[in-house]
């Protein structure tokens, strides 16, 4: 097969193209900063998948705002606008989105049939997944892949974590009672293999088993060796991620109830396995 990766040189798209070209596959890489370009490196291929995307890990303001929803919605719109003009002959189009779709909450569970949520990144998700739908008025499957926190120790979330824990100042996020819904990268990478070899609509990347904040919390620090004790702020993060702060102070609950029913089997269902694998 011969995929499209745009958003190539991100953390899961590191990953997705070594996995890719291990079982033989050939990668195209493009950028959506050059939309009309990117289409006709794409037009040749058999998939797409765009990972591209302004980073959400950092303080929002109405700038960063700006920015994020415009590489999620108006940049694939602007690229399918661009392919359609094309000679193609795509047959399957994977685009990332995230479980913020559902926005957030300390008591529901969220499975991929779950109505979306109303907050700016859930609204973003919502257009983000909009346009990629668009996709199948040009004859393609349109997977879409809802990812959770992805661990991996050479970026994501958990890269950022490290330091603080190691140096024995990580600690619980506001109550700890906030669900964190986590996937280990190698089991994200699995889904998106999932999504180009045939899964089409939407689909839940993160692992069967969510945990709250205190949970991962004593979690990381076991497994480093350090003492976790020293909690959060809320006023810290606050003025750190501003309005993003939002997220980590609520969470949310999500199962993969729909990946698993399509077969996905996760290598790393449990965060003690996962930890215990990356560090």
């Amino acid at each position: 097969m011969k995929v499209c990766l745009l958003g190539a040189s991100g953390f899961v798209g590191t990953h997705l193209s070594e996995a890719l070209k291990r079982r033989g596959d050939e990668v195209v890489t493009a950028s959506l900063r050059d939309p009309v370009t990117a289409a006709s490196f794409a037009a040749s291929c058999d998939a797409i998948v765009n990972l591209a995307g302004e980073p959400i890990a950092q303080r929002w303001n109405e700038r960063v705002k700006r920015r994020i929803e415009e590489s999620r919605v108006a940049a694939p719109r602007r690229f399918l606008e661009a392919l359609a003009q094309c000679d193609r002959g795509c047959a399957a189009y994977v685009s990332a989105s995230a479980v913020g779709y559902y926005g957030t909450s300390e008591t529901e569970t969220f499975v991929e049939e779950s109505a979306p949520g109303d907050d700016f990144l859930a609204r973003v998700c919502v257009g983000w997944e909009h346009e990629a739908l668009r996709a199948s008025d040009l004859g393609m499957r349109v997977a879409l892949v809802r990812t959770g926190v992805a661990l991996g120790t050479d970026g994501g979330a958990l890269a950022q974590m490290l330091t603080p824990f190691r140096l024995g100042v990580g600690g619980v996020i506001g109550s700890g009672r906030q669900s964190l819904s986590w996937v280990h990268v190698d089991d994200l990478i699995g889904i998106y293999l999932l999504a180009l070899d045939g899964a089409d609509g939407p689909l839940n990347a993160c692992a069967p088993n969510p945990v709250t904040n205190a949970a991962f919390t004593r979690e990381l620090g076991g497994a480093l060796h350090r003492p976790t004790v020293l909690p959060v702020p809320t006023f810290a993060l606050r003025a750190m991620l501003g309005e993003g702060a939002v997220m980590l102070l609520t969470g949310q609950r999500v199962l993969p109830r729909r990946t698993q029913e399509l077969g996905y089997r996760f290598e790393f269902s449990e965060l003690r396995d996962a930890l215990a694998n990356l560090l």
